[in-house]
């Protein structure tokens, strides 16, 4: 492709405040363009690679992994005085000298993209000051595989020659040549009409055929189309605090900082085609494989006369299962943790197990209360009798392959509830038995909401606080938890019809007021866009090799505080940790937890009484009639207004009821009115009705309702024959709400109930009463785990 080009300096959301492409939008154009390959270099970070390496996939364009790094002017290690405004391109420090300089570094194969890794994450952890720096040291150190350019405005060489230092520009792209070797340094050249860019482009020209440096064009790209450039604007005055209106503001020259064509910037750089030319040559040496998929679990350090984690999981199981069941334990149970047994070693997760049970154990042996289950783990019986959950699966039905499903490859998920005080506390014990380099939080973005996008729309415009706050407060409300988006506000979209629907006066105002039509125009290129990055509130990732061998890290410390002290975070998202194969574990701290330790302590103190609030009686008449009286203030999940008078409807009479609670006041089955339906239902107030009286057998604890995930599985189970990993299968599927997927199973269930001896007839009516009530019904196990510490705190309330 002669007349082709690639992008390989190229800014996306990831630069947050800086950088107004998003992903989806990034590769798209470059698909559109016919261009093979682009890439990505993010300032100083590469919490984008993952997301820009798939959405690339995806469309058939090659993705190539980069960073813009910042450069200390010399040792990272230095900390500059900062001297006048700090901005994109260095800002000013003393001395003349930038407070940081950038550099474009590319992947060239695995092993630079590990090195990029490497720079990213100790420019973090050992050079931050103001900006992850890294040194001319690091450099050297991580330079194999990688592909350098000279850089833009901000870079080392340019900023010479700015200063009208040739001879140290020289000096400064002859040092990287050096490091990353004659055809891995680039003399790279940009043209957005600035002034400065006409006057040093002859100049790097110069350098080039001095040091016989390849030249390469790149275009900065900050956001995607031309007209993206007002929103790019008023992006950077969020950013700065700045209005449109301010001709002394932070802002990007002209228009030109768009994905431009392959056309485009062989028109522009026709004199030097071979600039245009060496972007396909890097694209075609660039070839970076990430592996997704393949489970990467720590090592458990085994005891003596233990051979592998299996083995050692066999073991605590059923010496667990004599303390949970007596000393015979139940054939039926010794055959479900012997089937859950096999199908955890046969995935490769036995080792995971014991990490939990390790951190739960640790736990406990230093008095730090655990939950008794969160999620769909209360459904694994090994789990129980390690006592990492606290409920019995199976006397409440709840299943195993709803926590983990023979039939899909995908890693467990193991929530872990602790007293809110001592989450550091369990996060330490991880990094102290795995190491420091093994163990990190997760790094999360929050984005630019629709309304927030509105209301800095407005502000960075000029207008008065009045107008964007009246734009604002016509946003429709949230619709099943979710925001719509203003162009599903303007425009109907088959997600978002509620919310067109309730758009209405939105559209009005849009099209009779032109003040808010501008600012509508402008949110609308900053909905969405990534703001900031943050730490999640539960996630933490533990590597079998450090971290560094699979992700880039990060640790921003406080001024002034001790960076030691920072905590260590991943610079990919959650989901791509998981994607990765990564132990991902949730450690979450829960405040009702602490009530319910303080308050047994307190009874020990006030009345010398020390209640076991494990071993309570689940049916305690008390505690379920301070509930029917709608007396909860102060019971976890159950002391919201709503609740209260959904329980005095609801009449509970077991801790069933009190699970069921959890799962009905939800968002989902309270628009299907499933709440009121339970209420009335197990009160005589509406009949209950079976499509076939084998579903009573199923539903009769929830009255026919489908109110659970659990109950989706076991009438599929009991009607068309499925196992309950295919079971989970539809279950998930019809969640989904893909309607080819949907369709694809609702022939195999038909089918399924005709051979089982049900009929067709029965099979698609049930299958209409399945589809919706899969999108609603909620997670059993989690159900009955929470349910189970908001009856503890009743309990305790009721009786105390």
């Amino acid at each position: 492709m002669p007349d082709s080009f690639t992008h390989l300096h190229l800014h996306t959301e990831f630069s947050m405040l800086d950088g107004a492409a998003r992903v989806g939008d990034v590769v798209a154009a470059a698909a559109a363009d016919g261009q093979p390959a682009v890439g990505i270099t993010d300032h100083g970070n590469m919490y984008g690679v993952l997301d820009f390496y798939k959405a690339a996939k995806e469309v058939g364009v090659k993705p190539i992994i980069g960073s813009e790094l910042y450069q200390a002017y010399d040792h990272r290690t230095e900390r500059p005085t900062r001297r006048g405004r700090m901005d994109d391109s260095g800002g000013e420090a003393e001395g003349g000298r930038k407070a940081y300089y950038h550099l474009t570094a590319l992947a060239e194969s695995s092993v630079g993209y590990k090195n990029l890794i490497q720079l990213s994450s100790r420019a973090f952890l050992e050079g931050y000051y103001m900006k992850p720096k890294v040194d001319w040291e690091l450099l050297e150190e991580h330079h194999e595989g990688l592909i350098v350019t000279s850089g833009c405005l901000g870079g080392q060489v340019l900023q010479a020659l700015m200063n009208g230092d040739e001879r140290g520009a020289l000096e400064k792209a002859a040092r990287l040549q050096d490091i990353f070797g004659r055809d891995n340094f680039f003399v790279e050249i940009q043209d957005h009409g600035i002034p400065e860019q006409k006057t040093t482009n002859p100049q790097l020209l110069e350098i080039a055929r001095a040091i016989k440096a390849p030249l390469v064009a790149t275009n900065d790209s900050h956001y995607v189309h031309q007209h993206d450039a007002v929103s790019h604007d008023a992006l950077l005055c969020v950013q700065t605090g700045s209005l449109m209106s301010d001709p002394d503001r932070f802002k990007f020259h002209g228009d030109q900082h768009y994905l431009k064509s392959a056309a485009e910037m062989r028109w522009l750089f026709d004199e030097v085609p071979e600039a245009c030319d060496n972007t396909l040559w890097i694209a075609e040496r660039c070839n970076v494989e990430i592996e997704f998929g393949n489970p990467q679990l720590p090592n458990f350090p085994l005891p003596e006369g233990f051979t592998d984690g299996a083995e050692y999981l066999r073991h605590l199981t059923f010496e667990g299962a004599k303390q949970r069941w007596g000393e015979t334990v139940p054939d039926h149970i010794v055959e479900r943790l012997v089937y859950e047994l096999q199908v955890i070693a046969d995935m490769g997760f036995s080792s995971y197990f014991l990490i939990v049970w390790d951190l739960i154990k640790h736990a406990r042996d230093n008095n730090i209360r655990v939950g008794p289950g969160r999620g769909s783990a209360a459904g694994c019986a090994v789990a129980y009798t390690l006592r990492i959950t606290d409920l019995d699966p199976i006397e409440y039905d709840l299943l195993f392959e709803r926590f983990l499903n023979p039939s899909r490859s995908s890693m467990p998920d193991i929530d872990m509830d602790f007293d809110s005080r001592y989450r550091d506390e369990m996060i330490r014990y991880a990094a102290e038995k795995y190491g420091r380099d093994h163990v990190a939080q997760i790094v999360t973005f929050s984005t630019i909401k629709a309304r927030a996008a509105v209301r800095d729309a407005a502000r960075v415009l000029g207008y008065p606080y009045a107008v964007g706050d009246k734009v604002a407060k016509l946003m429709p409300p949230l619709v099943m938890g979710r925001d719509t988006p203003l162009y599903a506000c303007l425009e109907e979209h088959p997600k978002f019809t509620d919310g067109f629907k309730m758009a209405s006066d939105l559209r009005d105002i849009y099209a009779n007021d032109n003040d808010a039509r501008q600012v509508i125009d402008v949110a609308r290129g900053l909905e969405g866009l990534r703001r900031q990055d943050g730490i999640h509130a539960a996630a933490v990732v533990i590597t079998k090799e450090p971290l560094t061998e699979y992700l880039p890290i990060q640790r921003k410390p406080e001024a002034g505080s001790d960076p030691d002290l920072a905590p260590v975070v991943t610079q990919y998202e959650m989901h791509g940790v998981e994607e990765l194969g990564l132990l991902k574990m949730d450690f979450l701290g829960l405040r009702n937890l602490d009530v319910i330790t303080d308050t047994l302590a307190m009874l020990v103190i006030t009345q010398g009484i020390d209640v076991d609030i494990d071993t309570i009686p689940l049916d305690d008449d008390l505690t379920l009639a301070m509930l029917r009286n709608g007396d909860s203030i102060g019971v976890f999940q159950l002391e919201g207004g709503p609740m209260r008078a959904l329980m005095r409807s609801l009449a509970p009479t077991s801790f069933e009821d009190v699970a069921a609670l959890v799962a009905l006041y939800r968002p989902g089955p309270m628009a299907a009115n499933m709440h009121n339906d339970y209420a009335d239902r197990k009160n005589g107030r509406k009949p209950i009705d079976y499509l076939h009286d084998d579903l009573a057998e199923l539903l009769g604890d929830t009255y026919g309702l489908m109110i659970y995930q659990e109950s989706v599985m076991r009438v599929a189970q009991k009607f068309a024959g499925y196992s309950l990993a295919d079971a989970d299968n539809l279950r998930k599927a019809c969640g989904k709400k893909v309607r080819e997927l949907i369709q694809k199973e609702r022939e195999k269930f038909v089918e399924g109930c005709d051979a089982e001896g049900y009929g067709r007839e029965i099979g698609s009516a049930l299958f209409d009463v399945i589809e919706p009530f899969a999108d609603y019904a909620f997670n059993k196990s989690h159900s009955y785990g929470y349910g189970l510490i908001a009856y503890q705190t009743a309990y305790l309330k009721a009786h105390y």
